[in-house]
């Protein structure tokens, strides 16, 4: 099973040009070197804050983009791992593990398997779009 962990955003990694502590840098790449080694890791990466983003928002045929930043930091994400482990629990145990500065949330999500799609789609849809996926850049034989 794959895990979408995701990051909350906090004031402090909302501020234009904020860095992350050097020290919690270090424990995250240590932290993170275990996952590797685990291998549990197929990804991950930072976000930089809302101000240099936008959402783009649907309403049937009207199509309205909105540039950040967010008013809603508790609403935001951070920046995000995904873990290839065997249940929920073992996500969160390993999130348990997860250095972390202040107050801070993190937030674990399933990502889909297109085995999770049988009911709706056909096998050969399913193959289809396995197959389609495969071609991805950076994507794994699990996938």
């Amino acid at each position: 099973m794959r895990f979408m962990v995701l990051v909350k955003a906090t004031a402090e990694s909302e501020k234009e040009g904020a860095l992350p502590d050097p020290q919690l840098m270090v424990e995250m790449g240590k932290y993170n070197e275990e996952l590797i080694k685990a291998g549990v890791l197929l990804a991950l990466d930072g976000l930089h804050p809302s101000s240099k983003g936008a959402r783009v928002r649907f309403s049937g045929n009207s199509i309205t983009v909105v540039d950040g930043p967010f008013a809603e930091t508790k609403d935001l994400i951070a920046g995000y791992w995904i873990l290839q482990v065997t249940s929920l629990q073992e996500a969160i145990e390993w999130v348990k593990r997860c250095p972390h500065a202040g107050d801070s949330e993190v937030e674990i999500r399933r990502i889909f398997e297109m085995e999770d799609l049988a009911p709706i789609l056909s096998e050969e849809q399913i193959r289809h779009k396995v197959a389609k996926r495969a071609g991805l850049p950076n994507q794994t034989a699990n996938n």
